[in-house]
């Protein structure tokens, strides 16, 4: 009875291995179909794009310092805060600055006297010789006057040599009035009194003292947020002291640190997808690679790998490669220095260079320049208010009181 039994239950391992082949059929099916997916997903997607997590948002830290010695007596910005480009931020105490700047003006006041009296000398110069010259004529008609009667006897010898010796006379002062006027045409020649090398000298120790002077207010050059406050009021600083530093949020980027083998095919103006951890893969953010590193980070480092060494183990590589972001997102979405980002590049289109097209970045700022003209504004008032109506025509009116001292003397050789 029991052969029966064990007969009924033989087919039962064949129903087994029938499932089983069919199981390892569908598996190996579908290892196949993922292999062949994933096969065409790499060859038409994944081989044109390289990513990596080792991102970070960087940007300019523009650091404020003073350019003169002296003690702060406000600060007008503290972290967090932000102000726009020419506000103030720091205020040194002017006093002594002022008192520098009040001695050169005064001294360019003097000097500008100085030389306008240079230019009045010339005509005054003129004007003795056009006197000396009639000296002369008139000596002259007196010794021709006696030198006519001297036959008749009616004038002595004595009087006739007293008669040359006033022309030899009246011609020596003539020599030397027109000597004193050669002198001080030297000091005259081709300037006025605003273009003279005395006030030019005094006017650029104006300029310098306006500039120190204007100096004691330190303002921002650019607009930003304030970061790394360090100065505190009645801190006595010097030229380069760090007091604060001001980031402009919206001209950041970011510095995407890819492994060398990644770099193959990575060209400059390739688009660039990227997210913030700070946001999440909600917000998209669009870039462009705008350049690579000249080194890698270990190359740069404080102590670089001494690769030369026989203790050496090969470690990849990563390069630094800049991107830059989409401003209008940035404003959308702002960022700030250090945050962590995941970057996309598609490297599809790998045409282009990735040294020799990289674009050149000028940073600027032009609120130091108003410094300048603001000086060159007070110079002019000085000049002018201490130059009289000759500031500009200081040589004309020379020119002209020569014209009329030639027909002063003129006029006197008639008489």
């Amino acid at each position: 009875m029991s052969d029966p039994q064990q007969n009924a239950a033989a087919p039962a391992p064949k129903q087994s291995n029938g499932k089983r082949r069919r199981l390892m059929t569908l598996i190996v099916l579908v290892i196949i179909i993922a292999a062949v997916a994933y096969g065409l997903y790499y060859f038409l997607v994944a081989r044109f794009h390289e990513s990596t997590d080792d991102a970070y948002v960087n940007g300019n830290v523009v650091q404020i310092t003073p350019q003169v010695v002296g003690t702060v007596v406000s600060v007008n910005a503290d972290d967090t805060q932000t102000v726009k480009v020419g506000d103030p931020l720091v205020a040194l105490d002017p006093a002594d600055s002022k008192i520098a700047l009040d001695q050169a003006e005064a001294n360019l006041a003097q000097t500008v006297r100085q030389v306008r009296t240079f230019f009045v000398n010339n005509n005054q110069y003129e004007a003795q010789i056009a006197l000396r010259r009639s000296d002369l004529s008139r000596a002259q008609d007196d010794l021709k006057r006696r030198m006519q009667v001297a036959q008749t006897g009616a004038v002595s010898q004595e009087e006739i040599s007293h008669a040359r010796d006033a022309v030899r006379s009246a011609q020596a002062a003539l020599d030397a009035a027109e000597q004193e006027l050669a002198s001080n045409r030297s000091l005259t020649a081709n300037t006025t009194i605003a273009d003279h090398p005395n006030v030019l000298a005094a006017a650029a120790k104006v300029r310098d003292s306006y500039i120190n002077y204007a100096r004691n207010t330190l303002p921002a050059p650019v607009t930003g947020y304030v970061a790394k406050r360090s100065v505190q009021v009645g801190q006595r600083v010097a030229p380069g002291n760090p007091l604060m530093a001001i980031v402009p949020l919206n001209a950041v980027w970011v510095d995407a640190n890819f492994k060398e083998v990644q770099l193959k095919h990575m060209r400059i103006g390739q688009p660039v997808e990227l997210t913030a951890d700070l946001y999440g893969s909600s917000v998209v953010y669009h870039g462009k690679v705008i350049g690579f590193s000249a080194g890698t980070g270990s190359a740069f480092s404080l102590l670089p790998a001494q690769n030369a060494t026989g203790n050496w183990i090969k470690v990849v590589q990563r390069l630094p490669v800049r991107i830059e972001l989409d401003p209008k997102e940035l404003e959308a979405h702002p960022l700030r220095i250090g945050l962590s980002m995941n970057v996309d590049v598609t490297i599809k289109n790998d045409q282009g260079g990735q040294l020799g097209n990289a674009q050149n970045t000028v940073y600027q700022t032009n609120v130091f320049e108003n410094y300048g003209a603001q000086a060159d504004q007070e110079i002019a008032r000085i000049i002018q208010q201490n130059a009289g109506t000759g500031a500009g025509t200081g040589a004309q009116s020379s020119s002209s009181a020569h014209g009329k001292a030639t027909k002063s003397a003129s006029a006197a050789k008639l008489m």
